[in-house]
């Protein structure tokens, strides 16, 4: 038998080992950066829905035509009734509650007669309704960023409500003059935004919206009746609001306008003709508005 020569076998081993390892080093290749996946922060998008008495109507029809196409702002902003559909949008109802809302909706919920009191109305009920309807929460608590346009009745200079009583906020931006007593918040009194911002499209481009939605619910004044003092009053506002949005405007990425000319501005009865209006309103628009937001997505 051979005498095994343990010194060799061990160098043996020892160099087949290192080869070994020397062969496994080499298959493994360097490791390679992998650069970070860019997450882009979906667009901020804002609906802003004007003023124009019960008309506003229209803006339920808007919301749930756009629920529909999975289009659901970030931000609201409302002027004078589109504060109050706004408010309720914001803290949580969908388009469909909405409707349901409205069917049983009567006078005597949002107007109270008053003793004249530079107004002839007061907006004490239209607060109620809302606070109850909202469960009393503030501006700054509702689920989704809200901003309500009142005007300064003092100095005439546009006011921004973002925190505080929602229902006070509402009531003073509908507080149409003359008809509406001004509502006083610390001191100072307040009427409908409408005056100064019927439409407030630069207001949700202040609170950071990318995309803006705009809803004009206001008339043509070649469309309106100038029969009644009450006719003459909303023809006013329509005419006022038709010179101011051509600068306001400007402020959107699109502009939704329901055909209001057959709704009454003071006639509940037609609240039902204003949804529909405000539906056809966004299936007219709807390819330009996907369009448009598609390509803003593209370039984030």
């Amino acid at each position: 038998m051979r005498r095994i020569n343990f010194q060799r076998l061990i160098l043996a081993l020892a160099l087949t080992a290192g080869g070994l390892q020397l062969s496994a080093c080499s298959t493994v290749s360097e490791p390679k950066s992998v650069a970070p996946a860019v997450v882009r922060a979906a667009p901020k998008i804002a609906l802003v829905l004007g003023g124009g008495g019960t008309r506003g109507f229209a803006h339920v029809g808007v919301i749930k035509a756009l629920e529909a196409q999975g289009i659901v702002p970030d931000i609201i902003v409302g002027t004078s009734v589109g504060s109050a559909i706004g408010a309720l949008y914001a803290a949580g109802y969908n388009g469909f509650q909405l409707q349901e809302m409205s069917i049983p909706m009567k006078e005597e919920r949002v107007v109270d007669w008053s003793w004249p009191n530079r107004g002839l109305f007061t907006g004490k009920p239209l607060q109620t309704y809302i606070n109850q309807s909202i469960k009393q929460v503030p501006l700054e608590k509702l689920r989704r960023t809200f901003a309500v346009v009142a005007t300064d009745l003092a100095t005439g200079e546009k006011v921004v409500f973002r925190t505080g009583n929602t229902g006070v906020a509402v009531s003073a931006s509908c507080a149409v003059p003359g008809v509406f007593q001004p509502v006083v918040i610390n001191g100072r009194s307040y009427v409908d935004g409408g005056l100064v911002r019927p439409v407030p499209a630069a207001e949700a481009r202040a609170l950071g919206a990318d995309f803006v939605i705009a809803v004009n619910i206001s008339n043509q004044p070649q469309n309106n009746k100038t029969e009644s003092t009450v006719d003459v009053l909303m023809q006013t506002f329509d005419i006022m609001s038709q010179t101011i949005n051509r600068y306001e405007l400007v402020n959107a990425d699109v502009v939704i306008r329901p055909v209001t000319r057959n709704i009454a501005q003071g006639n509940l009865d037609d609240r039902h003709l204003a949804i529909l209006e405000g539906e056809k309103a966004v299936a007219v628009i709807l390819p330009e508005l996907k369009a448009r937001l598609d390509r803003l997505r593209r370039e984030r």
